[in-house]
């Protein structure tokens, strides 16, 4: 009987070292932002429900939001599902922000021709630090990252260099100074290398089987997809300016709804991203005076003075609309002045046609039959009559008009036509 249970207890103990659960592989890439932020860390409490054996971050990202990054750190320090953060594909990066996500991994691994660093903070929304200001930012993010290696047993040393001096390193050289664990071409190579590791989770220490295991590939869903999308600068530029011309056309033809229904789509879904974006509010202002420019040059006679500082402050406000010191952050000059062209030629070629069919002659009632005319249908002095359009009209005139005679209207009084022999 012992014999029989040493010989099960060995079984299970073979099964279970081959066995391996279930890798939840996210892919990352772009700036660290709130739709981010969601996407990991609905990853790791999924991964921990279904009891995943791992989760792996495959990251590419220049860096992003502070706030966003420690939603994400906070959640991998107290994941009870190892992570692994792998920077790739090839030429992959993880700068800024990506430095504390990667620190923070449970297992940091790099493909090669990838590289990370470049950590020092920068103020988002355009204002500008003082000394003091910057230096307390600096003294803090140092702190974070220096717990967070301690914790992680990794180089400190190189994370406040990469915080303080904006230190970058390539994947090689991270291995070297204990910024990684794994250099892993790909996929496969980072499962095989991982295999058997010991980690420390948040619930204690776990040994990866990861050889052989599943694969489930995480996708971010179309809504988060949509948000991310929306997050970057030019597209969150882009929809402000058709949510602006869409607003303009539905409140010069009222009920016409499209236009409305289009612009104030555009409208919310640009203010959606201006959250999670450095917005300069200087330049939203004088975004808004480009636009009650545009719309005052069909109420005042300017000769063009108001079109031309409309077309000045917008693309004043465009330019300042993201000022951040990180390029990614900002609006290219390249989206920029398409847009303002189409734009100005959206409204003033709105303002053209409005002005033109005020000052167009009136084509029904009184104001219509002026200037309109006809034959006379009887001889016409004090009284006579006038066929106009289809119409008999009383008429009379200061001079003698004989019957069969062409006539022009000159004025209405009632339903009585002054006219004159044309």
């Amino acid at each position: 009987m012992k014999k029989i249970l040493l010989l099960l207890a060995f079984i299970i103990s073979a099964y279970s070292s081959v066995y391996a659960g279930e890798i939840h592989y996210l892919t990352v890439d772009g700036i660290v932002n709130p739709v981010m932020s969601e996407f990991i860390v609905k990853g790791i409490e999924n991964a921990t429900k279904e009891k995943a054996e791992a989760i792996v971050i495959q990251l590419d990202t220049p860096g992003g939001l502070d706030l966003s990054m420690r939603d994400i750190t906070k959640a991998i320090l107290s994941s009870d599902v190892p992570v692994v953060v792998y920077v790739g594909p090839s030429g992959a990066r993880a700068a800024s922000a990506g430095v504390f996500i990667t620190y923070t991994a449970h297992i940091a691994a790099m493909t090669p021709g990838t590289n990370i660093g470049a950590a020092h903070p920068v103020a988002m929304g355009g204002e500008k630090m003082d000394e003091t200001m910057s230096k307390k930012v600096e003294n803090d993010a140092v702190a974070y990252i220096k717990g967070i290696a301690a914790k992680k047993k990794r180089n400190a040393d190189w994370a406040e260099k990469a915080v303080r001096e904006s230190a970058s390193i390539t994947a090689e050289e991270a291995l070297k100074l204990n910024v990684i664990e794994i250099i892993a071409p790909d996929r496969n190579a980072l499962l095989e290398a991982i295999d058997g590791r010991k980690v420390e989770v948040a619930s204690g220490e776990r040994t990866l089987k990861t050889k052989g295991a599943e694969v489930k590939d995480i996708e971010m869903g179309l809504r988060l997809s949509i948000l991310n999308a929306i997050s970057n600068p030019n597209v969150a530029y882009i929809l402000m300016m058709i949510g602006l011309i869409g607003i303009y056309f539905e409140l010069s033809n009222p009920g016409a709804i499209l236009p409305g229904v289009v612009g104030g789509i555009c409208l919310i879904l640009a203010f959606y991203a201006m959250q999670t974006l450095s917005v300069n509010y200087a330049g939203i202002l004088l975004i808004g005076l480009a636009v009650l420019f545009f719309i005052a040059e069909i109420m005042v006679v300017s000769f063009g003075l108001l079109t031309v500082a409309g077309i000045i402050a917008l693309t004043l406000g465009s330019l300042m609309l993201f000022e951040s010191p990180l390029p990614f952050m900002r609006l290219s000059i390249w989206v920029v002045l398409p847009t303002v062209l189409v734009v100005t030629a959206a409204f003033v070629g709105a303002m053209y046609y409005a002005v033109k069919i005020r000052h167009r002659a009136p084509i029904s009632g009184k104001e219509g039959l002026v200037d309109e005319t006809g034959v006379a249908n009887t001889d016409i002095s004090n009284e006579g009559k006038v066929f106009i359009d289809g119409e008999y009209w009383d008429a009379w005139s200061d001079e003698l008009i004989k019957e069969g005679e062409k006539i022009k209207v000159l004025e209405v009084e009632g339903l009585r036509l002054k006219v004159k022999k044309q």
